[in-house]
C-alpha cells in the first residue's frame, strides 16, 4: 500500500469506486459522489487540480447542510495497492493549528468498504502526520462519531488522544462528536 497523489493514471479506478457509492465524504455520501463524478466528466484535470489546493485557491466548500464555506490550504492523497483503496486529506490554516468552527478536523479519511480491515487507514494516517508536521503543525485534531469505533482505533494507534465530547455545529446537524489530538513534536 502507498499513498500516491490524485493523477489522471488512477482516475478510472476513483471513478469505479465512486460508482460502487464509495465517497471520500462520509457526512454527504452520495450527494458528494455524485457532484465529483459529475465535475470528473465536465473537466478531469481541473478535478484533480482541486485535490491538491496549497493555496486555497479552489471553489468554496459545501457543507453537509447545503452552505458553503471559504476552502482552506489543503490537499488530498489516494490509498492505492495497485487500485484505488480510499482518501486521506490533509487542511490547515498558515501560522496556526487553529481551525474554523466549520472545519472538524486537520486530517479526514475513508477507506472503500472492501478494503477495510487491512489496516490501511492507520497507515495512510501515519505517512499522513508527516505531511501535517511538514506545513508547520505541532499538533492535528480528528474527529469522529462515538459509534466508529474503527476510526477511533485509527486514530489511537496513531497516539491520538480524545480530548473531548462535543456537539457537532449546526451545519452538520448537531451529532455528538469526538474530538482527538496527536502531538507532531
Amino acid at each position: 500500500m502507498e499513498l500516491v497523489w490524485p493523477a489522471e493514471r488512477y482516475l478510472a479506478s476513483y471513478v469505479a469506486a465512486l460508482e460502487r457509492g464509495w465517497s471520500a465524504d462520509n457526512v454527504r455520501g452520495k450527494t458528494a459522489a455524485d457532484e465529483e463524478l459529475k465535475k470528473i466528466s465536465q473537466d478531469r484535470a481541473g478535478f484533480l487540480a482541486e485535490l491538491v489546493d496549497r493555496e486555497a485557491k479552489g471553489p468554496p466548500v459545501t457543507l453537509p447542510d447545503g452552505s458553503t464555506a471559504q476552502r482552506l490550504p489543503g490537499y488530498r492523497r489516494w490509498i492505492w495497492d495497485g487500485e484505488f483503496c480510499g482518501s486521506i486529506g490533509l487542511r490547515w490554516q498558515p501560522g496556526t493549528n487553529e481551525l474554523p468552527p466549520h472545519v472538524l478536523g486537520h486530517i479526514g479519511y475513508a477507506v472503500v468498504p472492501w478494503k477495510s480491515g487491512k489496516g490501511y487507514a492507520t497507515l495512510a494516517l501515519k505517512w499522513m502526520l508527516a505531511g501535517a508536521k511538514s506545513e508547520g503543525l505541532s499538533y492535528v485534531e480528528l474527529t469522529t462519531d462515538p459509534d466508529n469505533l474503527p476510526s477511533q482505533r485509527v486514530i489511537t494507534a496513531n497516539g491520538g488522544v480524545l480530548v473531548e465530547r462535543f456537539r457537532k455545529p449546526a451545519q452538520y446537524g448537531g451529532a455528538d462528536g469526538l474530538r482527538y489530538r496527536i502531538d507532531l513534536r
